[in-house]
């Protein structure tokens, strides 16, 4: 009404600015730049190797220059081949695993992980890479320039857990490998003034129970001492105020996963308490977010509320967004809001393609590759909005982050059974009007009510001998039927 009392270009002045806020929307895409076509790693890492200032691309054997990520060095020699016979009986060889290219099920033995660090303080980054658990763990050493093989070195004889990571656990400034060796949790360094020689692992854990292929690891402070812990999924190791004399870390029992992926302690909801982030079955379907209540158990530990936002059905999900083989994950501010973004997407052929005998569900389904918006509602709520980002290139077992052209914004990095990726993120201006059809819609507002819970989650399809077992742990004993319940089942 005010206005009214302006003249008309006074009045024009004073509303442009609101119409340009009202008219102007930012819209996050990704540009997608397959790399490698061959399987050589399931995963893959951004660092700057040859010291320009712009990060290059690692993935399995590989390095490639940035920004345009074109020309291709070794950091060893890519010798492993693989031959398939065809149904027509022909043969068929090509570089790399099976992977995409082949198919049966097979692995990248030696390279799963890749992270990047400058480990002997010359200045250049070196590689470290993981394999299939209960493999090494090789640093490769920057040859500084020079375009040959870098030297490998074996700092760790094992490295176990499907979701080992490199970072600085203790708090001494300086990253370690945090995994499972020889059956416990734990954390292994160099010697930083000899780092090629083996490194030391330190038990967190006692007992020596957690079989090479455990799923679910993550590191963050739960308790808001300051410290950070580590989580995985049955529960997390509180780090003690010392770590002087190498004592056990206390654990919290508490069932998060079947058998997940990377885990995160985030504070999702803001309300000041670190809730947990992690998919629920590796090879199967779910992913969730555990809510850190007030209240405290009757021993005084922490509780959760399971908040489970994939299930296996399109109509459980709110909107109607369901895949498998979740085996990568990573939290991120993806879209510049102050808030982390969950990515992930379907492991390609995790336990190989369609029809072997260990195949995960929906394994020929697309290979998609997604991230969730975070957005925090009105009364404490949690909305987590899909947003595909590619439908045929999947996760393998890491997602490498980097800024690939200093513009700020995270991209992406993808090293699986399809060979290697780069998505680019990018902030595009949009109408309201095609900002609004981008948007995703609601599909099943009252998904949540019917969410399954985490224990119901599909871990794998049926095997021989399932349903002999599954009659065998659901007969009746002493005269009572059914199984036993299991404790912190939610």
């Amino acid at each position: 009404m005010i206005s009214k009392l302006l003249p008309l270009a006074v009045a024009g002045w004073l509303a442009a600015p609101v119409f340009a806020a009202e008219s102007a929307r930012t819209l996050t895409t990704f540009k997608k730049q397959h790399l490698e076509n061959f399987y050589w790693s399931e995963g893959a890492a951004f660092g700057d190797l040859n010291g320009d200032g712009k990060p290059d691309a690692i993935y399995g054997p590989y390095w490639f220059e940035g920004p345009d990520f074109t020309k291709r060095h070794e950091i060893y020699a890519p010798t492993k081949t693989t031959t398939v016979k065809e149904n027509d009986g022909t043969s068929r060889t090509f570089a790399g695993w099976h992977g995409g290219m082949g198919n049966a099920n097979a692995y990248s033995n030696d390279n799963f992980f890749t992270f990047v660090y400058d480990f002997d303080g010359d200045g250049w980054p070196d590689v470290l890479t993981y394999g299939l658990p209960h493999t090494p763990a090789y640093l490769y050493l920057n040859p500084r320039g020079f375009d040959t093989h870098w030297a490998r070195h074996t700092v760790l004889d094992e490295v176990d857990n499907e979701s080992p990571t490199f970072l600085d656990l203790t708090g001494d400034g300086r990253p370690e490998i945090v995994c499972v060796n020889g059956g416990n949790f734990g954390y292994a360094s160099p010697d930083w003034k000899n780092p090629t020689a083996k490194w030391t692992f330190t038990p967190i854990s006692a007992g020596g129970t957690w079989q090479r292929y455990t799923h679910g690891l993550g590191v963050g402070d739960m308790n808001g001492d300051g410290r950070l812990d580590v989580l995985f999924k049955d529960g997390w190791f509180e780090q003690p105020a010392s770590l002087a004399g190498n004592p056990p870390w206390k654990l919290h029992k508490f069932f998060f996963a079947p058998g997940g992926a990377q885990m995160f302690a985030y504070d999702v909801n803001g309300d000041g308490r670190t809730d947990v982030i992690t998919s629920l079955a590796a090879h199967g379907f779910g992913f969730a977010w555990y809510e850190q209540l007030a209240e405290r158990g009757a021993d005084g530990d922490l509780t959760f509320k399971p908040h489970i936002f994939l299930n296996n059905e399109p109509r459980e999900n709110r909107y109607g967004v369901a895949f498998s083989e979740i085996h990568a994950v990573e939290l991120v501010d993806i879209d510049g809001d102050g808030l982390k973004d969950i990515v992930t997407g379907k492991c390609f052929w995790a336990h190989g393609p369609p029809g072997t005998n260990i195949a995960a569900p929906d394994a020929g389904a697309p290979a998609v590759l997604y991230w969730f918006k975070l957005t925090r509602l009105p009364g404490g709520g949690v909305d987590w909005v899909p947003h595909l980002i590619d439908d045929h290139s999947g996760v393998g077992r890491q997602i490498g982050l980097g800024d690939v052209n200093g513009d700020g914004r995270t991209d992406l990095i993808i090293g699986n059974k399809k060979g290697a990726f780069v998505f680019t993120n990018e902030a595009r201006r949009v109408t309201p009007a095609e900002w609004e059809r981008a948007q995703p819609k609601v599909l099943f507002p009252d998904a949540e009510k019917n969410a399954l819970t985490a224990r119901d989650v599909v871990t794998h399809t049926a095997r021989p001998g399932d349903a002999a077992k599954a009659t065998k742990a659901t007969a009746p004993k002493s005269g009572i039927g059914g199984a036993a319940p299991v404790p912190n089942s939610k």
